[in-house]
């Protein structure tokens, strides 16, 4: 069991700010560091080492790092290194974050406590609904076309897109989604969605709209051609996708990388679903 009632968030984005914010709300004492170009709250120490030693806990941001070598901090000009140096500081305190498995390659966390909330299926499932709207407003953004009759494609029957073609539905789009396992496709076919292998999206037909919730090289060059030639193609997947990007541009197929959607379009959202998962870490810590 372990005290969060004093809380030092270090860096991340409007979802990390919008996280301490409800956290306050529920009378949290919440300090925030690496994130001083943003005027919704103010930093009250001017050291990571005073921020974190007035703290109970650490909460890092999602992601947690964008290079693999410094802490994501968008809303600061500073750089933090993920180094041993850094490890010093934070791991005498409970430690939550994104990539545990990167962050415990940049120093000796051997004797902390690191929880990692994005592992957590609960985050998974709730991140898929803003992620699945924030593609339909980015599709709404730049299709010339009303969603609604438009034949659309969602590769991949995970979390994402199991919401995403459910919303597209919804809209009256004609949906076919992808998956590999029998048992997804049977539950696409039971939704009203046209099944197919996503092993045969490129002799499927073309598309209007196509979303690629998949991090594998599924729309290569030969697959775009059949699949996208009028198409608008929104990559939903992580870095560093499913779609080859210069492939596409070299044939005049207008695409779009669109990740950390949830931050983006609904980080007051994001900020909550985070502050839960770490609220039922904590809970399940409890004896």
């Amino acid at each position: 069991m372990f005290d969060i009632n004093r809380v030092c968030i270090i860096g991340g984005d409007k979802r990390q700010i919008h996280l301490g914010l409800s956290m306050i709300r529920d009378g949290k004492n919440v300090v925030f560091y690496g994130v001083d170009n943003c005027d919704m709250v103010e930093e009250d120490y001017s050291s990571l080492e005073q921020a974190v030693t007035k703290s109970d806990c650490v909460i890092l941001p999602m992601p947690l790092s964008k290079d693999g070598k410094t802490l994501f901090t968008p809303l600061s000009d500073m750089t933090v290194e993920l180094n041993q140096k850094f490890c010093d500081i934070i791991k005498n305190k409970p430690i939550f974050c994104t990539n545990s498995r990167l962050l415990i390659k940049t120093g000796d966390y051997s004797d902390s406590q690191i929880f990692d909330y994005l592992d957590r299926e609960e985050l998974a499932v709730l991140n898929a609904v803003p992620t699945a709207e924030g593609a339909v407003e980015i599709a709404m953004r730049n299709y010339q076309k009303t969603i609604n009759s438009s034949s659309c494609l969602v590769a991949g029957y995970g979390r994402i897109g199991k919401v995403l073609s459910r919303i597209l539905s919804a809209l009256g789009a004609n949906v076919t989604v992808s998956a590999r396992k029998l048992n997804d496709l049977t539950w696409i076919r039971l939704n009203g969605y046209n099944p197919i292998n996503t092993e045969d999206i490129s002799i499927s037909g073309r598309y209007d709209l196509i979303f690629n919730t998949v991090p594998a090289m599924i729309f290569d060059e030969e697959t775009l051609k059949k699949t996208a030639k009028n198409a608008l193609v929104i990559d939903l997947a992580s870095a560093p996708g499913g779609v080859d990007f210069k492939a596409a541009e070299k044939l005049g197929i207008n695409t779009i990388q669109a990740l950390s959607l949830p931050g983006k379009v609904a980080p007051v959202t994001a900020g909550e679903i985070i502050k839960n998962t770490i609220y039922n870490i904590i809970e399940e810590e409890s004896p």
